[in-house]
């Protein structure tokens, strides 16, 4: 990473930058992945991908714009909310509703979600910390929550 990335990813990392990134950014890169094909987002420095599935408890149609890390062929999501004492809505949604589409340069189609444990979760992990290492300074402000790590497959 040059200095200007590194200077993002501290801001990001930062309390009121993961606040921007969940509450305001997500609103915006949906739209931005729809029209480019997941070409651009407003994240710099890191791959975003647009994941649509079905609502946990609705069944509609959710959308949801995610920084991402991939593992061979698989894409690798982290549940981070920034560090939230709680998970993501979206992480519930995979969960409930693992089918899923995704919308991002060169890996755009339909995937199958499943959360991560043990030694599996750990080799993840360091692949997505690896991407973004905001990761680890959001793991300390979870209050013990363990931040999940989910892989998307695509079906056989």
């Amino acid at each position: 990473m040059n200095a200007f990335d590194r200077a993002v990813e501290r801001v990001a990392a930062s309390k009121a930058g993961g606040w921007y990134f969940v509450n305001v950014v997500s609103r915006i890169d949906p739209w931005i992945l729809r029209r480019t094909d997941g070409r651009w987002s407003t994240a710099i420095g890191q791959p975003v991908l647009l994941v649509r599935n079905k609502g946990a408890r609705s069944g509609r149609l959710r959308e949801t714009a995610l920084v991402y890390g991939v593992d061979g062929d698989a894409i690798l999501l982290v549940a981070s909310k920034a560090g939230a004492t709680r998970n993501p809505a979206w992480y519930h949604n995979l969960k409930a509703n693992p089918e899923c589409e995704v919308i991002a340069r060169d890996r755009s189609g339909r995937y199958r979600a499943r959360e991560l444990q043990g030694e599996e979760r750990e080799h993840a992990w360091e692949i997505v910390t690896d991407v973004y290492r905001g990761y680890e300074t959001y793991q300390t402000r979870t209050g013990g929550r363990t931040i999940p790590v989910l892989r998307l497959e695509r079906p056989a």
